[in-house]
């Protein structure tokens, strides 16, 4: 639910077997920002977790980095991401989209190492800045979420 302090915002997810990591878009739907870095638990809490940022932020959309090998096949992560996705829904009730993730991590850890973050330790910080790519590619390709 959306309450009348936030504007829309869609979160973006990259969910790994250790950490989901996890970005928000602005309030424009504009930019997307990495926020935190989940460590996995077991599935109720995960999702507990993931509903708990969507409602603290005023989410109307979840977005999942959808798994996929490079020339397109399905990752060994696919079922897994499905499943968390389905799940996720029923939990939230919000919409959920799958969007391509490939070479997202390649693409956070070189930011990061631009930055001169040392990504060695940081998992976490990969793991919000891939969600923050997937997000963001996202946002790129949609129009702005309505405003409450």
């Amino acid at each position: 639910m959306v309450t009348m302090s936030h504007k829309p915002r869609i979160i973006g997810l990259d969910i790994g077997d250790a950490r989901i990591g996890v970005a928000i878009s602005d309030p424009l739907g504009i930019t997307a920002a990495g926020i935190d870095a989940i460590q996995r638990v077991d599935m109720a809490k995960d999702l507990e977790a993931v509903k708990q940022i969507a409602e603290r932020h005023g989410a109307v959309e979840i977005v999942l980095g959808f798994p996929q090998h490079m020339e397109g096949t399905a990752g060994d992560q696919l079922e897994k991401v499905r499943s968390f996705g389905r799940k996720l829904a029923q939990v939230t009730g919000l919409p959920i989209v799958y969007d391509d993730e490939r070479l997202s991590s390649i693409s956070a850890i070189r930011t990061l190492t631009v930055q001169g973050v040392k990504t060695g330790k940081n998992k976490g910080l990969v793991d919000m800045q891939s969600a923050a790519i997937i997000l963001q590619k996202f946002l790129d390709r949609k129009e702005p979420p309505p405003s409450a």
